[in-house]
This record gives C-alpha cells, structure tokens and sequence, in this order.
C-alpha cells in the first residue's frame, strides 16, 4: 500500500477505535482524560487498565461464570454421555458467544479477528460436543474441531509482529512434547497428535508474539490472548497424557477449569483487537 492509503485506512480505523471505545461507560473517562493530553483514541485505548477492563466487561461475563459453576455443581460423568451432558458442557461456551454478541453486529462486523474468534468459539462448542461420545469414537471429530478452531485463533492474533524467537522457543516446546508423547501413540494418531500439537504451538506463537517485552505496559488484550493460548495449551497436554499415556489425578477438574480460562480470555481478547493500535502506528509512521 501507499503512504497515503495506510493513512486513510489508519483514519477509518481510528474512528472505528473511538466510536467502540467510547460506546463503553467504563472506558470514557479514559478517552476523556486522554483527550486533555492530546493523546490519540488509538493509543488511549491501549492504555485502559485491567480494573477498568473488569468493571466494564466483567457484568458480561456473569452468565459464563454462572454457567461453568452449573457445569462443575452437576458433575456429570463422562462415562454416560448424553445430550444433556452435551449442553451443559459447551453452555459455557455459548455464554461466550452471548459475550460478544453483547458488543453488538457492529463491532462483530467491524473487526475481522472477532469474527474469526466468535467462529473459533462455535468450532470449539462443536468439539465439546463430540467430546462428550469420545468413548464412542467421535475423538477424532472432536480433535478436528478444536483444529480448525486452533487456526481460527491464530489467524485473529495476525502475523505482526513475527517475533521469530518466540516462534523457534514454541516449537522447541512442541518437539518436546511430542517427543513425550509419541511413546503412547499408535495408529492413526501418530500424525493426527503430531499435527494437532503443530497446531495449538503456532497459535500459541502468534499469542505470546503479541506481548512486546521491552514496554512499560502491555494492552491487556495481549496480555488476555497469552493466558488464553496457555491454559489452552495446558489443557490439551493433560487430555492427551490422560487419554494416551496414563490417569492423570482429578483430570476432568484440570482439564475443563483451565479450558474454560483459555476459551474466556481468549474472547477477551477479541473486545479490543490490534489492528487499529497497529494501523494508527503506521499512520503515524507515515
């Protein structure tokens, strides 16, 4: 693109940023002060604090939490999978949809990576489900969904910046895990295991490759989509060293408290997405 194009597309970017920012009550009066030190709506978003951020997202996120205590109140054993286990599991996860949806069409629609996360989010529900009859050989229907919502995730976090270090360290990692894995596998999991573990590393990369270690603050939504790829990571390590390798002690407990963590940030990384922060820095670049 030209000069002049980054700066129209930063512009419009921009006025989406103020309109979305300031429709919010609890992020005013940080565009407000901004405002009286001349600072852009584009970097005055990336300065809203995580209290705020609580205060102002938290009344959202009250029926997921409602819904994931249902969840673990009832209990019920995966050993006799039925439609209703179903729903209770992935309720949750509609919650999360609500969550977004909450922020209306408009913002949906205004910002391609929540797309691509609220989509990851239905994939995701989608491999609960099949989940729930793993013991009936729906595993692998299940793992293909969280796949295909693994690239989903990536794809919104974007490839700027890079941060190869970061990239080289997550496969590092990978190898290191499926090296500890491979001993279990057999069959057609071999490479099923060994692509789904390439999957979840590269969307972990793109995650961590937001946080820019040497800067005195971090946007909190960078910080949300780490933890997210994290626990997310965490979870799918102790499904497959419990499903392959050997019991893991309270594994449903660990499994479904860090899964719906990551699914949470995750979509809290969506409320504030970076491109307009990105766009407004090649504005001012040019």
């Amino acid at each position: 693109r030209t000069p002049s194009a980054r700066r129209a597309r930063g512009t419009v970017r921009h006025q989406v940023l103020c309109y979305l920012v300031a429709s919010s009550p609890g992020h005013r009066h940080v565009l407000a002060a901004a405002a009286q030190r001349g600072v852009p709506a584009a970097a005055a978003a990336a300065m809203v604090s995580p209290l705020t951020v609580v205060k102002s997202e938290g009344p959202k996120l009250v029926p997921f939490f409602k819904a994931t205590c249902v969840y673990f109140v009832l209990w019920l054993p995966s050993s006799s999978p039925s439609w209703f286990s179903a729903l209770i599991k992935c309720l949750p996860i509609f919650c999360l949809w609500l969550f977004l949806l909450a922020h209306g069409l408009g913002f949906l629609l205004a910002r391609p990576s929540a797309v691509r996360i609220f989509v990851g989010l239905v994939f995701s529900a989608l491999g609960d489900a099949f989940l729930i009859w793993q013991d009936q050989g729906y595993f692998v229907h299940g793992l293909l969904m969280f796949a295909v919502a693994h690239m989903l995730y990536a794809s919104a976090f974007g490839m700027r910046p890079l941060a190869l270090r970061t990239g080289l360290v997550m496969a590092m990692l990978a190898g290191l895990f499926y090296g500890l894995l491979y001993p279990c596998l057999s069959g057609a999991f071999v490479s099923l295991v060994g692509v789904y573990v390439a999957l979840i590393s590269f969307m972990g990369w793109r995650a961590m490759a937001g946080l820019r270690w040497g800067e005195a603050a971090w946007r909190w939504t960078e910080l949300a989509a780490c933890s997210g790829a994290v626990l997310f990571i965490i979870s799918d390590l102790i499904i497959a060293v419990n499903k392959f390798c050997f019991p893991v002690p309270y594994s449903q407990a660990l499994i479904m408290s860090t899964y719906y963590a990551a699914q949470m940030f995750i979509a809290l990384s969506a409320v504030e997405s970076r491109e307009p922060v990105e766009d407004y820095r090649l504005s001012k670049a040019n």
